[in-house]
């Protein structure tokens, strides 16, 4: 079954099972997943999780599909209707929200030596992405300057969503929006 698609058209036991996994990542870490924990979580049987996921790793497979796939249907959904400079503020407002909401974000606080090691992975397609949404000249490094300003904000969190936001806003040269 093709994982991409299951996991856009389905609601129900593959998801809870992937959002279970975020919450058993976030206490447990990588290292330390049990899929015993994970199905707990879920509220599902330990065969109903072997069902969908025959083995850590693919499980963790699919919660980087997953965790990806979120974020960037949440993003779409933000930044819906928008042009120009709404859309990029709302696109900046989702990733400052997204930080603060989100449950993973602390695996950093557990296992920061596997969390750093994806960001060669995940920084460049985060900048392309919201390089796309920046208009004008320099848009690479102001996209990349934002990238960097949300990296630090997820390594070292505040709760000053506002001040980040402020950060990010800067970074790409939305001006009076803060």
């Amino acid at each position: 079954m093709d994982q991409t698609s299951t996991i856009e058209g389905d609601t129900s036991t593959q998801l809870r099972i992937l959002a279970a996994t975020a919450e058993v990542l976030g206490r447990n870490g990588k290292r330390k997943l049990s899929l015993s924990d994970v199905a707990v979580q879920a509220g599902v049987s330990r065969p109903t999780l072997y069902r969908w996921f025959a083995s850590k790793e693919d499980l963790l497979s699919a919660f980087s599909k997953y965790e990806r796939q979120t974020f960037e249907s949440g993003l779409g959904r933000a930044t819906a209707g928008l042009k120009g400079a709404d859309k990029l503020d709302a696109a900046l407002r989702f990733i400052v929200d997204y930080q603060h909401s989100y449950t993973g974000v602390r695996m950093v606080d557990i296992e920061p030596e596997h969390v750093i090691s994806q960001f060669s992975n995940v920084i460049p397609q985060m900048r392309d992405g919201l390089q796309r949404l920046i208009p004008g000249p320099n848009a690479a490094v102001k996209a990349a300057t934002a990238i960097r300003v949300a990296f630090s904000h997820y390594m070292i969190r505040s709760d000053d969503a506002e001040q980040f936001l402020a950060q990010l806003r800067h970074a790409v040269g939305i001006k009076g929006a803060d």
